[in-house]
């Protein structure tokens, strides 16, 4: 029997591996493969951009854990990669000695498995064990294993668990806080752990002590150990939806205190204080302030508090770090970053700007020790701006530590932002790479958006990007539109449930202000977005299809009446609403951009990108909705990546592929008309029944559409 619905006809491609599907896939991907890697510059141009990825010289960013920095590197020699570690001290140097402690390639080689690197919980304060997860492909379900730093070998009689989003972390030498897949009722709706339970070395981990329970309503549930020295505390908690949360101290003798915030807020313990980061007013203050409280005086029922960061209508707070004795500030201002370092002190917390901070760029805090020093990491880059990692000690000024090269040809190209009206009346701001259009006229424009979960983007140099669109003359622009966090929580909550059309809006609405400036015109203007950003993409196709020349949705969300339904979607209610409560279903139908394809629009081409190893977005968003539009005899291309989970690639081969086919293929549909020599056609598309037998982007790369919290498997 196939598994085909009376509304749905191609549910059948929802079947991940089922043999009609995969072979519909493969029909796909060779028809795309013969109409642009077919191309005759994608060949060189797969090569150039596979030569950025493995280039040696990139700069190795790290993480201290005590006396070392560790990292995870890929390179042409090192295919699947390798976990390393130097000293400072050898760090400075310009080719540092490594030490490598871990060869992905070498175990996936011996084990006869696809092996992709997904982080590790590194022991505090021993620093001598370490908690590895390793995913099959991928996906975002891994298997962990302890893994010895001293012998650099696997612990035999370790801690290890099968493949689950598993989420698990260190009490102490023999004991782990840990959430995993353990058979009925053990897991959310969404998939993710719905118990945390406390689990002793040497005995099974059904057997563990369980220490705190969610609902399987909720989207997961979690637990860890502030290892702090003079502040050790546990704490378990629960996530309802993807934006609430409840947390709990808990108490030595297995009781619970919650942290009494408000459930949409971000709370944490830092040595004395408690941190709040509030998504709604409360005690007065507005959405996106920071507050400090005394945190055993928080527990006792005291709210007296210290205002760490107040939002205005053009600022923001992008995220914060401590040191050993200071708090450091990320602020945006129109989506440009500032510095600000606060001193607590008797008299309050005392204030400073970081300089040296360029505009239109972005600085982020990569890296501090807050258990031991005052130093701190830095990355600042821009469009045109290779990242330069610079170490500092506040109060002490800051030294070049690495510098990333030139990676293309930027002479002529600039960097400007301007601010387009929505259709309400709200000033969006966007930024434009390219070269000056005033005198050369419109040309190929490629404008990208995501506007959802609070992901804000934000200036940095991509080099693929440079190469594979820049270099050879387009104008790339990013969109910062609703639904993402440049302007804080209220920015993301303008565009949530009912209210997304705002960001289908805004985006129309930077797309209109390129073509009125004289950027581009709308048959040279493409538009690229994934997962999250594959829904807008898909809004944009059925919505708007006037404006764009050519649209690009990668790991795409595309049927919003069955997406609580497939893989990871139930977590994603709160962003999007629910499918089955009857007042959301009415604007989810509205939106839902599988619904809304129809055989008498004119729409742009398409090419539809997924991956059949994403566990998050599941690919049967992006088949079937390829497959209507094929049905319906519009312009579209489909590829499936077999591996590489949500992000689509899990090496940089496949990741250089992935990246030479989108541009490519923005290339031949946006300078066709202007072009036509330098443009592979694409074949005609005709409608393709069902089968008989049984029945898936940082500024270039995927941002999620809505992974649980992460549980900090840092490297």
């Amino acid at each position: 029997m196939r598994g085909v619905s009376d509304d749905d006809p191609y549910l059948w491609l929802e079947e991940i591996s089922g043999e009609a599907a995969l072979a519909w896939v493969g029909e796909r991907n060779a028809e795309t493969a013969r109409a642009v890697a077919g191309d005759a510059g994608f060949g060189a141009l797969k090569a150039r951009l596979r030569e950025v990825l493995d280039a040696s010289d990139r700069i190795p960013y790290t993480a201290r854990r005590g006396a070392y920095l560790y990292n995870f590197w890929r390179d042409a020699e090192h295919v699947r990669g390798v976990w390393r570690r130097t000293t400072p001290e050898l760090y400075r140097q310009d080719e540092p000695e490594w030490e490598v402690l871990l060869d992905v390639d070498a175990l996936a080689a011996a084990e006869g498995e696809k092996w992709v690197w997904d982080g590790a919980r590194v022991r505090r304060p021993e620093y001598d064990r370490a908690l590895v997860r390793l995913s099959r492909d991928g996906g975002d379900a891994v298997v962990v294993r302890e893994f010895d730093l001293e012998t650099r070998t696997f612990v035999d009689d370790g801690f290890r668990l099968p493949e689950a989003k598993t989420r698990i972390g260190w009490v102490d030498a023999d004991t782990v806080l840990v959430g995993t897949d353990l058979g009925p009722g053990s897991l959310t709706d969404s998939g993710y752990p719905r118990t945390v339970r406390r689990w002793r070395r040497g005995t099974p981990v059904e057997d563990a002590e369980l220490v705190f329970e969610a609902e399987r309503g909720d989207v997961a549930a979690w637990g860890y150990r502030d290892h702090t020295p003079g502040f050790q505390r546990e704490f378990v908690g629960r996530s309802p939806d993807f934006f609430r949360s409840e947390t709990y101290l808990l108490r030595p003798d297995g009781t619970r205190a919650r942290i009494d915030v408000p459930d949409d807020a971000l709370a944490y313990a830092h040595r004395q204080y408690l941190i709040v980061t509030l998504k709604s007013e409360w005690l007065g203050r507005p959405t996106g302030s920071l507050l400090a409280f005394g945190f055993d005086a928080f527990l006792a029922g005291d709210r007296t508090h210290e205002v760490l960061f107040t939002p205005d209508r053009r600022t923001a707070l992008a995220g914060h770090s401590w040191t050993r004795n200071h708090l450091i500030l990320e602020i945006m201002r129109d989506v440009s970053t500032r510095i600000e370092v606060l001193t607590p002190g008797d008299g309050g917390w005392a204030r400073e700007p970081l300089a040296g901070v360029p505009e239109l760029s972005a600085v982020s805090v990569v890296d501090t020790d807050p258990d031991v020093s005052d130093e701190y990491v830095l990355d600042v880059s821009g469009f045109l701006q290779p990242s330069t990692l610079r170490l500092g000690r506040i109060g002490a000024g800051s030294e070049v530590l690495k510098q990333a090269p030139h990676r293309f040809d930027s002479a002529g190209l600039t960097v400007a932002q301007h601010f387009a009206t929505s259709h309400d009346g709200t000033r969006v701001p966007y930024f434009v790479i390219g070269p000056d259009r005033t005198a050369g006229g419109p040309g190929p424009t490629l404008l990208y958006g995501y506007g959802g979960f609070e992901v804000s983007l934000t200036p940095s140099y991509t080099a693929v990007t440079g190469r594979a669109w820049l270099e050879r003359g387009g104008t790339y622009v990013i969109a910062n539109i609703r639904g993402g966090g440049e302007y804080g929580p209220d920015w993301h909550q303008a565009a949530l449930g009912a209210r997304r059309p705002r960001a289908f809006e805004d985006f129309a609405a930077v797309a209109e202000d390129l073509v009125a400036r004289g950027i581009t015109t709308p048959a040279m203007l493409g538009a690229k977005g994934g997962s999250n950003g594959g829904l807008l993409m898909g809004a944009m196709l059925t919505r708007r299809p006037e404006l764009f020349g050519a649209i690009v949705a990668q790991v795409p969300l595309l049927d919003m009446t069955r997406f609580h339904k497939l893989l990871a979607g139930a977590s994603w209610i709160a962003e999007y609403g629910d499918p089955d409560d009857a007042a959301d279903r009415p604007h989810l139908d509205a939106i839902s951009p599988y619904h809304r394809l129809a055989a008498d629009r004119d729409y742009p081409p398409v090419l539809l990108m997924t991956s059949t190893r994403d566990d998050r977005v599941h690919p049967g968003h992006a088949r079937k909705t390829a497959a209507r539009l094929r049905e319906l005899g519009h312009r579209v291309l489909f590829h499936e990546s077999t591996g590489g989970g949500h992000a689509g690639a899990g090496d940089n081969e496949q990741a250089a592929h992935n990246s030479a086919l989108v541009h490519t293929y923005l290339w031949q549909q946006l300078t066709r008309t202007a072009h036509p020599a330098e443009t592979a056609p694409v074949p005609a598309v005709a409608e393709v029944p069902a089968p008989a037998g049984p029945v898936g982007a940082s500024v270039t790369a995927s941002p999620s559409a809505g992974p649980a919290r992460p549980s900090g498997t840092g490297s």
